[in-house]
């Protein structure tokens, strides 16, 4: 899901959003269709002795498809809103819509799952999800999304978002050293070919027909040439903004930040149905009620909810809030601040859920308190993923959007990798073999966590500073 989104957002920048929907339709059906029917094979012959099922690398094959997929859909919408309404008043908001909706998923569709899509137990009562349904269920309402992105998405007015980026780089002196642009100021390229239609059309002025036909041929022949000439300005244009992101320092330590922010996020969502088996004692029987800790799908709609209110709210102050691009005249007197005032709270709120879950006199003591966990996870995580892309945006600008934020949304695979390894490994040691019970299951993890978000703050802190000495408007 996070690997390949510079390359899918590369994509977007240079070939439009409605090839990646597509694209992302595809992958996503084929991905859960494979999923779903390499489910129902059951487990193969290497997992039990006598499974006849398909081998474990076709629904690892099926995986891929569905995290490409996910990637795919995600930057056809986030860069066509981005793109826009970057001029917008309300561009925060209308930037973080369907980043509250990616995550506002997780909440309707766990519950058709759970509540719609399951298996009935021989005693009658409600059972777990029924995959194989599931999965069928997905791969359908996905298809049917990535055609309808492909018909909707379009970028409007994308040669004046071109060429105001052009400006902007023409008002800093970088053109100058550009051989395609001072060539073009020469005269060279598509001004040659208005001398040409001018000629031929004096030239056939006694011959009607003939002068009509080279007339249409020499339109259409300039018409090919802007479009050639705005294909290069765009080509060259994205080249530069993705140069000038990569070797800006503010950028590393925002991504840094971000990789070690996300990670214990994400590892948080993957492993939460596994600290709830670790909160619930012993002696704890009651099989039509909820654990003590909640059900893992009640987990899920709180952090989905939590974290679409978040992104929501955080991307509308950063609209009413957030200090103007340019100085203006006169002075306003509306209360402004930066954006890392709404970003840097909201990791502290990131960091107090760890901090709930480490202190053993808090949720282990309390099982229940793992909702709260949950909750401020979902407020935090949500924040981040709301504000880091608008950041990104006012920064570096929207040219080059889908690309610049891929590199940076690919930080959480690393984080989510290794905060779950560490996870795994604290689990394994306390298990002694056995399924895992109490404090130790989770402790140091929790608290490594609540480190690693710690130090995300203060290099968000850094960037913010150096921004300051640039005189960078965020």
């Amino acid at each position: 899901m996070y690997l390949p989104v510079p390359l899918f957002g590369y994509l977007c920048d240079r070939y439009s959003p409605p090839p990646l929907s597509l694209l992302a339709g595809l992958l996503f059906g084929a991905g859960y269709l494979l999923a779903a029917f390499t489910y129902r094979s059951g487990p193969p012959s290497d997992a039990i002795e006598g499974g006849s099922g398909w081998p474990f690398g076709i629904m690892i094959l099926a995986f891929i498809g569905i995290g490409a997929g996910t990637s795919c859909m995600y930057l056809s919408a986030v860069a066509t809103c981005a793109k826009n309404f970057s001029t917008a008043k309300y561009r925060g908001f209308m930037l973080a819509v369907p980043i509250a909706a990616f995550g506002l998923s997780g909440m309707w569709q766990s519950q058709i799952g759970a509540r719609l899509l399951y298996t009935k137990l021989p005693n009658g009562h409600r059972g777990g999800v029924d995959v194989f349904k599931f999965f069928i269920f997905l791969a359908g309402i996905l298809i049917g999304v990535g055609i309808l992105g492909t018909l909707c998405l379009r970028i409007v007015n994308e040669e004046e978002l071109i060429d105001r980026g052009v400006e902007e780089l023409e008002r800093s002196g970088l053109l100058e050293d550009s051989d395609f642009f001072r060539n073009d100021a020469n005269g060279n390229g598509h001004r040659n070919y208005g001398t040409a239609v001018d000629s031929e059309a004096d030239a056939a002025s006694d011959h009607s027909s003939e002068a009509d036909l080279r007339l249409s041929e020499s339109v259409l022949f300039k018409k090919r040439d802007e479009e050639n000439r705005l294909r290069r300005k765009k080509s060259w244009l994205l080249n530069h903004a993705t140069h000038s992101f990569l070797t800006d320092r503010t950028m590393w330590l925002l991504a840094a930040g971000f990789f070690l922010l996300t990670g214990p996020g994400e590892a948080y969502i993957n492993n939460l149905g596994t600290i709830i088996p670790t909160l619930t004692p012993r002696t704890y029987f009651d099989p039509d009620g909820d654990p003590p800790a909640g059900r893992p799908e009640t987990h899920v709609s709180i952090i989905a909810i939590t974290s679409t209110l978040a992104r929501l709210f955080t991307g509308s102050l950063s609209d009413l809030f957030a200090p103007a691009s340019q100085p203006e005249n006169p002075p306003s007197t509306r209360v402004s601040f930066s954006r890392l005032v709404l970003l840097l709270p909201s990791a502290f709120l990131l960091f107090l859920s760890f901090i709930n879950l480490a202190l053993p006199f808090m949720t282990p003591a309390t099982p229940s308190l793992f909702l709260l966990s949950s909750g401020l996870l979902g407020l935090g995580y949500g924040a981040s993923f709301s504000l880091v892309p608008i950041i990104i945006s006012v920064v570096w600008g929207v040219e080059n959007f889908a690309t610049n934020w891929g590199v940076v949304a690919m930080m959480p695979a690393g984080g989510a990798a290794v905060w779950s390894i560490v996870y795994s490994l604290g689990y394994s040691n306390a298990s002694g073999g056995n399924e895992c019970t109490g404090y130790a299951c989770f402790a140091w993890w929790a608290w490594g966590c609540a480190a690693s978000v710690g130090i995300a703050i203060i290099l968000w802190g850094f960037a913010w500073r150096l921004w300051i000495r640039r005189n960078v408007i965020v």
